[in-house]
């Protein structure tokens, strides 16, 4: 099948950009190899994640949105690629309403372009409750830090020696995060720790790793590990876990300037537990193309 695509960015994490507003792609839509072939950056296009625009699924909803990880696997919900979405259905002529309101798996989110190119998305409430997350505590004995806490995440060494104990924050902003906050993000366990919290056992359905900075109370360095991505030059969704976190435990303002290594991004939270999260940043076409998809 001859597919055409559009490859995106946002603050480097990158995506490749699948039209399906006119019907399911090869008419029942590709199976979960494909996506993996698209995402290969040897023999596909290259992404971290795969984009699926979809038609109006109700009235009142512009569109839907769905996110496939590079292994093949579908999520919930992904902040870059959501600024990527509303840019491309922009400058594809999709249409030209500034908010564009958005259905994804994890609920409904609204999209709006800015002057300087940037775009804004409203990202809902971020969740607590640890079933909600998911997260399974039972057994945990969280430490209370500002007026939240850290759960002790008990990690088996691979060598053989004795457990280590890793403090995080858990939340859920349409997906799954674990925080641990660090000294330097430069110097972080990332590759080590990552997978084997990306992968724990408390962890359900996976969660998404945040290795957070804090340089002062409004600006922060982050790094990401991507559960079914791996290390990931920038993160939505955990841009605003991290921020939530510190927010909550005393140590950030409302307004915070995430520094990731494919750039800045801006998160903006009350600090009331009911409001919404909003994450602002670039979104841009790197190029458009076809290639030949294989039946997988």
């Amino acid at each position: 099948m001859r597919l055409k695509f559009t490859k995106m960015q946002g603050a480097g994490n990158d995506f490749v950009v699948l039209d399906e507003t006119q019907g399911p792609l090869g008419g029942t839509g590709l199976t979960a190899a494909q996506y993996r072939f698209l995402a290969d950056r040897h023999f596909g296009v290259g992404a971290d994640q795969i984009l699926i625009v979809g038609p109006s699924p109700a009235p009142g909803i512009d569109f839907s949105y769905r996110i496939v990880n590079a292994d093949g696997s579908e999520v919930q919900q992904c902040g870059n690629g959501a600024r990527c979405f509303v840019r491309y259905v922009h400058d594809n002529g999709l249409t030209d309403k500034a908010a564009v309101v958005v259905q994804t798996r994890s609920g409904i989110i609204t999209l709006r372009s800015q002057h300087d190119g940037r775009v804004t998305v409203d990202m809902g409430p971020p969740v607590f409750e640890p079933d909600r997350v998911p997260f399974d505590a039972a057994g945990l004995q969280p430490e209370p830090v500002g007026d939240w806490q850290k759960w002790p995440l008990p990690i088996e060494a691979t060598d053989g020696g004795s457990p280590t104990v890793v403090p995080v924050a858990v939340l859920s902003m349409g997906n799954p995060h674990a925080v641990r906050r660090v000294d330097d993000v430069d110097t972080a366990l990332v590759a080590e720790l990552g997978p084997l919290i990306e992968r724990h056992a408390r962890f359900p359905e996976r969660v998404n790793v945040g290795f957070l900075q804090i340089v002062d109370r409004s600006h922060v360095r982050l790094r990401v590990y991507e559960r079914g991505a791996g290390e990931t030059l920038a993160c939505g969704t955990g841009a605003c876990a991290a921020v939530v976190a510190g927010i909550r435990a005393g140590l950030l303002d409302r307004e915070v300037d995430v520094q990731t290594r494919g750039g800045p991004l801006s998160i903006a939270w009350s600090g009331q537990l009911d409001d919404a999260v909003f994450m602002t940043g670039p979104a841009e076409t790197v190029f458009t193309g076809e290639i030949d998809l294989p039946a997988l």
